[in-house]
């Protein structure tokens, strides 16, 4: 069948008249990878544990943006065409196009770094309207604590994002601030899509001492090929999200995205059982996890301290 067949298809399903007891929920994702695809199965396990169970009396639906903005807010249109019960945006550039296209659907967001700085909210006690969700904030000074105890010479580190992304530019001011305290130089390299990343990681070859990737939904979805570049020049790569960790970055301390995907889904019940979302904080997930792989550090030259791996919670060989 061809894509535009199957995407009538997929609009005609999310447009049939429902049971007086269904209830749709409707997931977008700037881009399908790891750490958001666990965050989705984490939503719709809370949903299925609240008795909401997908072919009975739910429709759950999913639309990625395949790393799309323009993409991204032709979903968030006809999502809000659609009207759903909830809408469930993965990602700050998910969330942004949703909120922007409804002020009447309950909107839900998850896996957005800040969410005062993406406008999504202008309170994240009483964020008001239509909108609430969770933030994953990165406990950025941790992270840099971390690649301080594997790497006790670092003086520099490479921060590689996507520029266009408001989660990593936000991010990207809380790693400076982080950084002057712990007396670290930052070391800027763009990527504004996916096919740019390893060239980015390359830039960074000889200017850093070790590369920082934050929870940048373009850099994770091409992570091999900056992965590559470490492994080739011997330059110690982190991640901020622990789902990268067995794709090749060193080590990281985070959130397990399927606990948050959970947390996110415990609050869309709330909005399903009647609950006003602007009457609910954003909340901060709870959790976290510090996973290394032994392997990928081998490779960049890197010996992980016994330290690290004594209070690791998963250790890949």
């Amino acid at each position: 069948m061809r894509p535009i067949f199957l995407a009538l298809a997929a609009s005609l399903a999310l447009s049939l008249p429902a049971k007086a007891d269904d209830v749709t929920v409707a997931v977008t994702a700037i881009v399908e990878h790891p750490a958001l695809d666990a965050a989705r199965k984490g939503v719709l396990d809370a949903l299925t544990a609240a008795g909401y169970k997908e072919g009975e009396n739910l429709k759950f639906v999913f639309e990625s943006a395949q790393g799309n903005p323009a993409t991204a807010a032709q979903i968030a249109r006809q999502f809000a065409g659609d009207e759903p019960n909830v809408i469930v945006p993965i990602s700050t550039p998910s969330a942004q196009a949703v909120v922007s296209s409804t002020r009447d659907i309950p909107v839900v967001f998850t896996a957005v770094s800040d969410p005062l700085g993406a406008q999504l909210v202008k309170n994240m006690d009483k964020p008001g309207g239509n909108v609430t969700g969770l933030s994953d904030m990165s406990p950025v000074g941790e992270h840099l604590a971390l690649i301080k105890e594997i790497l006790p010479d670092v003086k520099s580190i490479g921060y590689l994002y996507n520029s266009g992304e408001a989660n990593s530019v936000s991010l990207l001011a809380v790693l400076k601030t982080e950084a002057e305290k712990a007396g670290l130089k930052v070391v800027e390299s763009a990527a504004t899509k996916s096919a740019e990343v390893q060239g980015a990681a390359r830039a960074l070859v000889g200017r850093a001492d070790a590369i920082y990737i934050p929870t940048d939904n373009t850099i994770i979805s091409a992570l091999e090929g900056a992965v590559a570049v470490a492994e080739e020049s011997k330059l110690p790569l982190f991640t901020a999200d622990t789902d990268s960790v067995s794709r090749g970055s060193i080590a990281a301390l985070g959130f397990n995205y399927y606990d948050v995907g959970k947390q996110t889904g415990e609050i869309v019940v709330r909005v399903l059982k009647g609950e006003n979302p602007g009457d609910i904080a954003v909340k901060t997930a709870a959790g976290s996890d510090l996973v290394v792989n032994k392997a990928a550090a081998e490779k960049m030259g890197v010996t992980l301290p016994q330290s690290v791996l004594s209070r690791a919670t998963k250790v890949i060989e």
